[in-house]
């Protein structure tokens, strides 16, 4: 097992506590040097934020924990490719690296979105996609049609 797919472990298991709340089973951690100095999973319902993304609560616990919004030495890990609003965060911070499972449809151009808002920046973030996708997805579809039941 490469480093990449065990953090996306850890991502995974954030994103199984979101699932556990009725939140969309996202999580997060982020690395520096090897060690994880972030993690969070979505919680957008449970805190009535829109906000509360898995992505953004993370970002702000290693800004907290580095005391520096510059969080280019660190690594991030999404279960889900992220949303404009966190791809924004996660450029705006510098990261070195975003890992991330399976492609959102809503978002398929976010490649070209990135590249588009990073074309002036002296910063680049390196995209790594579809790290331990499969198990990504199979705990969405599972949250998702449980949702359709209740429904």
């Amino acid at each position: 097992m490469t480093q990449d797919e065990l953090f996306m472990q850890e991502a995974l298991i954030e994103a199984k506590k979101a699932y556990d709340k009725d939140e969309i089973p996202v999580g997060c951690v982020i690395v520096k040097n090897g060690e994880i100095i972030a993690r969070s999973h979505n919680q957008k319902e449970s805190n009535q934020n829109v906000l509360h993304h898995a992505e953004i609560i993370a970002i702000n616990q290693a800004c907290q924990n580095l005391n520096s919004w510059r969080l280019d030495d660190c690594d991030i890990y999404v279960t889900l490719e992220p949303c404009l609003m966190c791809i924004g965060a996660i450029a705006s911070a510098r990261f070195k690296r975003l890992i991330y499972g399976p492609r959102d449809a809503k978002y398929e151009s976010l490649d070209t979105i990135l590249k588009e808002y990073l074309k002036n920046f002296n910063h680049q973030v390196e995209v790594v996609p579809r790290v331990l996708e499969n198990e990504s997805d199979e705990l969405l579809k599972s949250f998702f049609k449980n949702l359709r039941k209740k429904s």
